[in-house]
C-alpha cells in the first residue's frame, strides 16, 4: 500500500468491542478524516462521538518516538538486548515465573498471539494476563462453567430481531452506541419491541426503556434467580430443550426455589410488582436477549451473575435462535481477539485449556516449544501483589495503563516502581506507568498498526495502517519477536508480517480439532500477504472445508494457491471472499451441541447471597464507570478538543437526599475517599443516582487533574472464579471541600505545574482549559496567572475585587489570547465554550480585550452553553432556544442544529432537555 498517496483505507475503530468499520480518507497534503464504513457490518457507517473523532487522535504531541533506558535515549537494538537479557537472567536466577507480562485489549490479536506464544510456550510460564481482566473475565468463566466454552452464541442482527431486550448492567447509550442506535431503529420499525433496563442508576441508556429497574449493588444472582424460579412456577419452561440438551437443571431449580418472591425484592431492593411485571414479560416473550456488561462483569460474584441469566435462557431454550440468547458486549476493540490466541493466565491458545494435559501437548507440539505451561499463571490482581511482595522481578507492561486502570491503584503504583526490571511498550511518552518504567518501547499507534480484531460477535475485522510510523515507533508483534529471537527463539518467531502470524494463529485453531473445540479459522490458515491485506470483515466458526491446511512448522508462502486447491474459499477478496466464509453457522447451541464432555450445557446453581459492604464510617456505595465521549485512561480521548468538551473533569454523582445530608451542593467538589485512598472531584446532585449510591468515571489520572485517580479507592476484592476485580460496588464516604475560591482559565500553553488544591485539564481548540479551586485564597492571582499561562512578555489586563473575591485576569502576545483567568469565591459561572473560543480569536481592540475580562460575549454572540452534541459542537443553550421556538421533538432538534444526526449519542440528553430543560451527565 502507498502510504504516501491520496486514498481511503478500510480499517476497524480502536474503542470499544462493537467493532465498527471506518472508512479512513488520506489527502495529498495528509489530512485525514474519518467516516464509518457503509459496508461493515457491525455498524453500516454508523459511528459513535468517539469513532468520528479519531482523526483528532492521531497527531504526534507526546508519542514515545524513540527507545529509552533509563530515561535515556537508545537504539534499539540496545534497547531490545537490555530486555532479552534481563528477562533471561530472571529466569535463570529465580525461574520462570518470576517474570511476567501484562497485555492489553489494545492489542491487535497478531501482537496477542505473539506474546502468549513466547510466555507459555517458550519461557514456559502462564504468567500473562491482560487488561481484559477488568472488562469480561467473569462473562468467559461463566460461558465455560456453562457452555465447555467460551463462546457468544449470538450476533448483532439478535438485537434487531428480539421482541424484548434486557440490558443487564449496560448502559449501552454512551458505551456501546452504535449497538444502542441499531437497537432505536429496529424499535422505530418495530414499536412493540420492549425493553428493559437493569442498572441501579437512571442512564441515558432509560430513555429508551419501557421499564427500568433500579437495583441493589450486586442484586442481579437474586433477580436473575428468582427468574428462573418463577418460570419454573409458572410452566414456562422448554422441557425439551432441557432434557435433549442439558444437565444439573433440577439441582438450579431447587437452589433457586428456596427463594420466594418477597426474598427476591429484599435482595434487589426492587418491588415485588416490579418484579412480577419483568418476570411475566420475560416468560412470555420467546425472542428474548439479554445483554449485559460491566454492571454483571465487575463483581465478586460476576460469574454467577453471568451464569444466573444463562441458566435463564437454557431454561427456555432461548439460545443460538434469531432474537434469542444471551449476549455479553465487550468493553474493548479485541477483548475477544485476546480470548482467542489465549493472552489470559488461566487459557491456552484457540480456547484450549490450560488446565487440560492433552490440550498442553498438542499446542506445545504444534509450536515445537520446549516447555509449556501445565497450569494457570497469575491473573491480573494476584500479579500485582506478586509483584509488590517480589516474585515477579521482571514485567513487561504492553499498551495499558495499569497504574490508573487496575484497583487498589496506589497499590499497585507502589509495585511498580519497587519492581527490579520495568518494560513499558506504549504509543506515549508520558502516562502514569510509563514514567515508571526502566526501559521503554515506542509502539505503533492506530493508523500505523497492521492487524486483525475481533468484535462481540466473533467477527473478525483488519486493521490497516494508512499513516507511516513516526520516530522509530515499532509493531508490538516484531517488539515481542525480537525479544524472542534475542532469547534463542528465532526460529519460532521468524514471521515476516501479521499475514504470516494469523495464518499460524488460524492454522492452530483447526489443528485436530474436528469440531471439539468452538474456535475454527483453519479456512484462512493458508492466508498470504495479498489476500491478507485484503480480508474481509467474516464470523468465526470458519473451518477449513478439507483437511487441515498447514501441518504444524509449516513456513509461509504459497498460502492462496493452497488454499485454492484445499477447494478451500477465496480468503481475503471483498465482497466475494467474505459471502463464501459467511456460509458457515452464525450462531450456536440452538440444537445443543455444546463443548462440554457430553456435549450438554451444564445449569449451575446458585444461592443468592446480599453482601453488605458500608460501614459507619463508609456509608456510601460507590460505582465506577464510564462516560460518553472519553474511554479509559483519556491516552487517546484525552488529544481531542471536540471530545473533551462535553464532560471535561472528574466529577460524581449524588442523588439530591444524599447531598443534603452530607452539606453538599451542586457544581461543589467533594472529598470521595475509601480505606484506600481519596480523590477530589466536582458534584453533579441529580436524581439519576440511587439513593444511597455514588457514581464516578474511572478516565481521569494525573495527566490531566491533581487527584482523580479514581481506582485508587477500589479494592482489589475479586471474583473467585474469574478473578475479574469488584468496581462497582466499594463502600465510600463523601465530605465537601471547602474552597476558599474557584477558578477557571483558558490558555494557549498546557500548564505544566499549578499551585492549586483541585485542577483539571482538558483540550480546546486552540489550547487548553483549566478548572481550579483552592483551599485559601491568599494567593498573589496575577502572579498565578502568569505562571499558568507561561507567557512571560504578554501583555496583562486585570480586575480586582478583593472585597467580592472576584479576580479576572487576561494576557495577550500580540493580538491573540494567551491565557485568561477567572477567580470567584463559588464556582465560576462564566460560559466554558465561549471562554475557550477566545484562543482562536483576534483580538485587536481593546474592547474585545475588555469583553474577556469580564467574561461575557456581547449581545451579537450568544452563549452555546455546556457542550451536548460532540459531532457538531451544539450546546444546551441552542438546544433549549429552539425547543423554545417550536422544536419539541429530537427529530425536530436535528433538522434545525443537527444535534443528534450523525453517531446519535446525545439523542437521550436531547430528549432529557426537550422533557425537563436540563442536561445532566449520566453513564
Amino acid at each position: 500500500m502507498e502510504i504516501d498517496a491520496a486514498r481511503e483505507v478500510r480499517t476497524t475503530c480502536p474503542y470499544c468491542g462493537v467493532g465498527c468499520g471506518v472508512l479512513a480518507k488520506i489527502t495529498a497534503d495528509g489530512q485525514v478524516s474519518v467516516r464509518g464504513d457503509p459496508d461493515h457490518p457491525a455498524n453500516f457507517g454508523r459511528l459513535c462521538s468517539k469513532g468520528s473523532a479519531l482523526a483528532e487522535t492521531i497527531d504526534l504531541d507526546g508519542r514515545l518516538l524513540h527507545p529509552q533506558i533509563h530515561d535515556r535515549p537508545a537504539g534499539w537494538n540496545e534497547a531490545l538486548d537490555v530486555v532479552a537479557s534481563t528477562f533471561q537472567h530472571t529466569i535463570a536466577e529465580h525461574g520462570p515465573d518470576a517474570v511476567a507480562f501484562y497485555v492489553s485489549g489494545q492489542l491487535l490479536t497478531e501482537d496477542y498471539y505473539l506474546a502468549n506464544k513466547l510466555m507459555k510456550g517458550f519461557i514456559g510460564s502462564a504468567n500473562i494476563d491482560t487488561n481484559s481482566r477488568l472488562c469480561m473475565a467473569s462473562s468467559v468463566a461463566g460461558h465455560r462453567r456453562a457452555f465447555g466454552s467460551d463462546t457468544v452464541p449470538g450476533t448483532y442482527e439478535d438485537l434487531e430481531l428480539a421482541d424484548l431486550i434486557v440490558l443487564v448492567g449496560s448502559n449501552l447509550a454512551w458505551c456501546h452506541p452504535v449497538l444502542y442506535q441499531r437497537i432505536a431503529a429496529a424499535r422505530e420499525k418495530r414499536p412493540e419491541m420492549k425493553i428493559v433496563l437493569v442498572d441501579p442508576r437512571r442512564t441515558m441508556t432509560s430513555d429508551i426503556a419501557d421499564m427500568h429497574l433500579a437495583i441493589a449493588p450486586d442484586g442481579d444472582v437474586a433477580l436473575f434467580t428468582g427468574l428462573l424460579a418463577w418460570l419454573g412456577q409458572h410452566n414456562a419452561l422448554d422441557r425439551a430443550y432441557i432434557t435433549a440438551h442439558t444437565a444439573g437443571f433440577g439441582q438450579a431449580l431447587f437452589a433457586a426455589s428456596t427463594l420466594d418472591l418477597a426474598g427476591v425484592a429484599a435482595a434487589t431492593g426492587l418491588s415485588e410488582d416490579e418484579l412480577s411485571r419483568f418476570y411475566s414479560l420475560f416468560a412470555r416473550t420467546e425472542k428474548t436477549v439479554t445483554v449485559y456488561s460491566q454492571g454483571v462483569n465487575q463483581s465478586s460474584q460476576g460469574t454467577d451473575k453471568v451464569n444466573a441469566i444463562i441458566n435463564c435462557h437454557l431454561a427456555t431454550g432461548r439460545i443460538g435462535k434469531a432474537g434469542a440468547g444471551p449476549f455479553s458486549v465487550t468493553g474493548q476493540p479485541n477483548a475477544m481477539g485476546g480470548r482467542e490466541v489465549g493472552g489470559m493466565a488461566n487459557m491456552l491458545a484457540a480456547h484450549m485449556e490450560i488446565e487440560n494435559p492433552g490440550h498442553c501437548e498438542r499446542v506445545q507440539r504444534f509450536w515445537k516449544a520446549p516447555a509449556i505451561a501445565g497450569e494457570p499463571g497469575l491473573k491480573a490482581v494476584e500479579m500485582f501483589k506478586a509483584v509488590a511482595d517480589g516474585r515477579i522481578k521482571a514485567l513487561w507492561i504492553m499498551a495499558t495503563n495499569p497504574v490508573d486502570s487496575m484497583p487498589d491503584a496506589g497499590a499497585v503504583e507502589a509495585s511498580i516502581k519497587a519492581c527490579p526490571f520495568v518494560v513499558v511498550s506504549d504509543v506515549l511518552a508520558e502516562t502514569d506507568t510509563v514514567r515508571h518504567a526502566h526501559v521503554r518501547l515506542p509502539a505503533t499507534a492506530w493508523g500505523e498498526k497492521d492487524g486483525t480484531v475481533t468484535n462481540s460477535e466473533r467477527r473478525i475485522s483488519r486493521q490497516r495502517p494508512f499513516l507511516a510510523a513516526p520516530g522509530e515507533a515499532r509493531p508490538d508483534w516484531w517488539i515481542i519477536a525480537e525479544v524472542a529471537r534475542r532469547m534463542g527463539f528465532g526460529e519460532a518467531f521468524a514471521h515476516k508480517s501479521p499475514a504470516g502470524i494469523f495464518a499460524e494463529h488460524a492454522a492452530l485453531s483447526g489443528f485436530e480439532n474436528d469440531g471439539e473445540r468452538d474456535f475454527d479459522i483453519s479456512a484462512y490458515a493458508a492466508i498470504d500477504v495479498e489476500d491478507y491485506e485484503g480480508l474481509a470483515p467474516f464470523h468465526w466458526p470458519a473451518p477449513s472445508p478439507g483437511p487441515p491446511l498447514w501441518p504444524a512448522g509449516r513456513p509461509e508462502g504459497g498460502a492462496q494457491a493452497q488454499l485454492q486447491s484445499e477447494g478451500g474459499a477465496q480468503a481475503g477478496t471483498r465482497p466475494e471472499g467474505a459471502t463464501s466464509i459467511e456460509r458457515q453457522p452464525t450462531r450456536f447451541f440452538a440444537d445443543g451441541n455444546f463443548y462440554t464432555p457430553d456435549r450438554k450445557a451444564r445449569f449451575i446453581a446458585l444461592r443468592p447471597t446480599v453482601e453488605t459492604r458500608i460501614t459507619a464510617a463508609f456509608p456510601l456505595v460507590l460505582n465506577t464507570g464510564r462516560i460518553r465521549d472519553h474511554w479509559h485512561t483519556m491516552t487517546r480521548t484525552g488529544k481531542s478538543p471536540r471530545l473533551s468538551q462535553h464532560i471535561a473533569e472528574p466529577f460524581v454523582e449524588i442523588h439530591p437526599e444524599d447531598a443534603q445530608r452530607h452539606g453538599i451542593g451542586d457544581a461543589d467538589i467533594a472529598r470521595v475517599s475509601t480505606p484506600r485512598g481519596e480523590v477530589l472531584v466536582r458534584v453533579l446532585v441529580t436524581t439519576r443516582q440511587r439513593p444511597g449510591s455514588l457514581f464516578a468515571p474511572m478516565h481521569w489520572t494525573d495527566q490531566f487533574a491533581a487527584r482523580g485517580r479514581l481506582d485508587t479507592l477500589t479494592a482489589s476484592l475479586a471474583d473467585p472464579v474469574s478473578g475479574q476485580p469488584a468496581l462497582k460496588h466499594v463502600a465510600a464516604r463523601i465530605e465537601k471541600f471547602t474552597a476558599g475560591a474557584f477558578g477557571f482559565a483558558v490558555t494557549r500553553k498546557r500548564p505544566v505545574t499549578m499551585a492549586a488544591d483541585y485542577w483539571a485539564t482538558a483540550r480546546c481548540r486552540g489550547g487548553w482549559r483549566v478548572e481550579l479551586a483552592f483551599a485559601n485564597d491568599d494567593i498573589d492571582w496575577t502572579a498565578f496567572a502568569g505562571s499558568l499561562f507561561d507567557a512571560a512578555d504578554a501583555e496583562m489586563l486585570a480586575y480586582h475585587d478583593r472585597e467580592a473575591g472576584q479576580h479576572r485576569i487576561a494576557a495577550f502576545q500580540g493580538e491573540h489570547l494567551a491565557g485568561a483567568l477567572f477567580i470567584a469565591p463559588g464556582p465560576v459561572a462564566v460560559s466554558r465554550g465561549w471562554a475557550a473560543e477566545q484562543l482562536g480569536e483576534v483580538h485587536a481592540s481593546q474592547r474585545e480585550r475588555f469583553r474577556i475580562v469580564a467574561g461575557r460575549a456581547g449581545a451579537e454572540r450568544p452563549d452555546a452553553g455546556a457542550t451536548v452534541c460532540s459531532c457538531f459542537n451544539i450546546g444546551v443553550n441552542q438546544i433549549t432556544a429552539a425547543v423554545a421556538a417550536g422544536c419539541n421533538s429530537v427529530e425536530a432538534i436535528g433538522a434545525t442544529l443537527k444535534a443528534g444526526t450523525n453517531c446519535g449519542s446525545c439523542r437521550s440528553e436531547i430528549r432529557a432537555i426537550i422533557t425537563t430543560g436540563r442536561v445532566q451527565a449520566a453513564e
